[in-house]
């Protein structure tokens, strides 16, 4: 049976067009294909989903459902998440360029498992009582924020959709999403499972648009109550102006990175650090916040890592993405891939020795492919050592002592990840203490779940997104004093 894509947005529990009529063209990156229209929402689309949020809100539809009710409904939508996984994981890598077996395997089952464990919590967070003198009793507790804002980003459009609306829900609120124009298909979907699951109509609304005409009026909007975005920090700092230009929302913010991975001299075992330094920069074709672009390598094991490190390349030879042994794929669209092509062209003008890759490929497809690239002798300072690249590009740099590999990791605006490659408990700590970065990873890269906070330090933003403290960005703190006599 072929495959129906509905383009139109989600408002008040129903699939419409958008108020103008207005909608954009959607492609697959894996061949250049059209797929269908899409709903180009604007402020008035914007002003009726925060409408509809806002009367679901205040109905208490879902907020006055008690925590068992709203904790059986999110386990029945990442059920449903899960009986809907090929078509899902199909919109996915159709829309985005990302291996099936990626999609499949990975968002699908991440995105369902963030909707269950925050559904589970839901009944297992508790508040607090203050320890006040004897005539009073004062009670600290959480309430839902009300309507929230939600914009993610296209390169993991399902997966990033349900980190925000996972903990959005499991706190009581309703929400607008904007899915990013570049891949707005698996949200929409994820939209109509939910109203499948029970979760009341008005409570989850995704308005597909762009940036500047459906972004900006959410963050704008005066009846939106909170904005988590995830995006880039040119974006990010937008958003946060935004904020405070209309009614002081609190505003999250995810952002970029050029995240650092530390290899030292004494690191036990070189070909898992290899292995893990090629998968994760090449993993969804580079297209990742968290993607260790800066290689650091002690002076003395370099060639030694370097030879290890190029042998993972073959791994990543990018193909079809509907094939399922495929591991690299597309670039989103023309415009990144041109934007990563300029990029190598920077890293060769300022004089890094390419490796490996710097090239497109697969132009017989009409898709868009880059091959896996490796720069050696960059300084930090270079171009692609300072800038966010997001596409499959490893940057080399060398180090020699403990403190210049500390300085040059340290010297970025961004602090969203990080990792350390030593057999020294000792330096693998006082390392992890002095990098300033969200997450750091010790002998591993990119390992964590879904009990973990995931954000950054610095330029990468304020929000986290994950564990229990996610729950924090979608509630309002309040104190309860009641005078006993």
């Amino acid at each position: 049976m072929a495959l129906k894509i509905d383009g139109r947005a989600v408002i008040n529990g129903k699939r419409v067009n958008s108020v103008d009529g207005a909608t954009f063209e959607c492609f697959s990156p894996i061949d250049n294909r059209k797929l269908c229209d899409v709903a180009s929402g604007k402020s008035a689309d914007i002003d009726l989903a925060v409408s509809a949020a806002r009367a679901a809100f205040n109905a208490r539809t879902w907020a006055g459902k008690s925590p068992k009710e709203r904790k059986q409904t999110m386990i029945k939508f990442a059920d449903l998440i899960l009986q809907n996984r090929e078509e899902l994981a199909l919109l996915e890598t159709l829309d985005m360029g990302k291996p099936i077996t990626a999609s499949l395997n990975v968002d699908v089952n991440s995105a369902a498992n963030s909707l269950r464990w925050f559904g589970e919590a839901i009944d297992k967070v508790y508040d607090e009582i203050a320890p006040t003198p004897e005539h009073t009793l004062a009670m600290i507790t959480r309430e839902p924020i009300g309507v929230v804002g939600a914009i993610v980003p296209w390169n993991y459009p399902m997966l990033m959709a349900c980190w925000k609306i996972a903990p959005a829900l499991a706190s009581g609120n309703s929400i607008v999403l904007k899915p990013s124009e570049k891949s707005p298909l698996s949200a929409l979907k994820i939209a109509d499972i939910a109203l499948e699951a029970g979760i009341p109509a008005g409570v989850l609304n995704v308005v597909p648009g762009y940036g500047a005409e459906a972004g900006s009026p959410l963050a704008l909007h005066t009846d939106v109550d909170c904005i988590a975005f995830t995006g880039s920090t040119a974006v990010g700092k937008k958003i946060q102006i935004m904020a405070g230009q209309s009614n002081l929302k609190r505003a999250w913010c995810e952002l970029g990175g050029k995240s650092p991975n530390i290899v030292f001299a004494d690191c036990k075992d070189l070909n898992r650090a290899a292995e893990a330094g090629a998968g994760s920069i090449f993993y969804n074709q580079g297209e990742s916040c968290n993607a260790p672009s800066r290689l650091l390598v002690e002076r003395s094991i370099k060639d030694e890592f370097i030879k290890k490190l190029l042998a993972e390349l073959p791994n990543y030879k990018p193909g079809n993405p509907l094939d399922a042994s495929t591991t690299m794929g597309a670039m989103v669209d023309c415009g990144q891939m041109e934007n990563v092509l300029k990029y190598i062209a920077s890293g060769k003008a300022q004089g890094a020795k390419l490796l490996s890759g710097g090239d497109q490929t697969r132009t017989e497809t009409g898709g868009f492919y880059i091959n896996p690239t490796v720069f050696d002798n960059v300084t930090n300072d270079m171009t692609i050592a300072t800038e966010e690249i997001f596409g499959p590009v490893l940057s080399i740099i060398t180090f020699d002592t403990m403190e210049e590999a500390i300085k040059i990791a340290n010297d970025t605006p961004y602090g969203l990840a990080a990792a350390v490659w030593t057999q020294d408990i000792s330096k693998a700590h006082m390392v992890a203490k002095r990098l300033r970065a969200g997450t750091v990873h010790v002998n591993s890269y990119d390992e964590d779940d879904i009990t973990v906070p995931f954000g950054g330090y610095k330029q990468s933003g304020n929000g986290r997104d994950k564990s229990l403290h996610a729950l924090e960005k979608y509630t309002e703190l309040k104190t309860t004093w009641i005078r006993l006599s």
